[in-house]
């Protein structure tokens, strides 16, 4: 008869557990619900933003964000993470683009969600 792996099991369900415990205490979170990423397969990560008043681009989303974690609504699925892990994801795999759908301008990267998952899913 097999061994059974009860408690094994049994403590890699606490770890999730504390991990969406965690989740829910999260004080500051940044939802992004991007309406056509279905269509793209993209989720955009704004870096800088053209102000009309100041003529000039300056610093905005994940540059300025105050928010602990980002959050992105993909219809019935929502993917948080760390804003710092973030970072560290468009640094590697982001694709830079400019929105110029006026009169909000903004710079920023494209993201597929099928990469955005698997680097989560690896821990790169």
């Amino acid at each position: 008869m097999k061994n059974s792996d009860w408690d094994l099991d049994f403590r890699h369900g606490v770890d999730g557990e504390n991990m969406v415990a965690n989740l829910l205490s999260i004080e500051t979170v940044e939802v992004k619900n991007d309406r056509r990423w279905s269509e793209t397969g993209n989720v955009y990560i704004e870096t800088d933003c053209y102000y009309v008043n100041s003529q000039a681009w300056e610093p905005s989303g994940i540059n300025v964000s105050k928010a602990t974690h980002w959050a992105f609504v993909l219809d019935e699925v929502v993917v948080i993470l760390p804003l710092e892990r973030l970072k560290k994801i468009v640094e590697r795999f982001g694709r830079p683009i400019t929105c110029n759908i006026p009169p909000n301008y903004s710079r920023g990267f494209l993201i597929s969600v099928v990469e955005l998952m698997a680097v989560i899913d690896t821990g790169q």
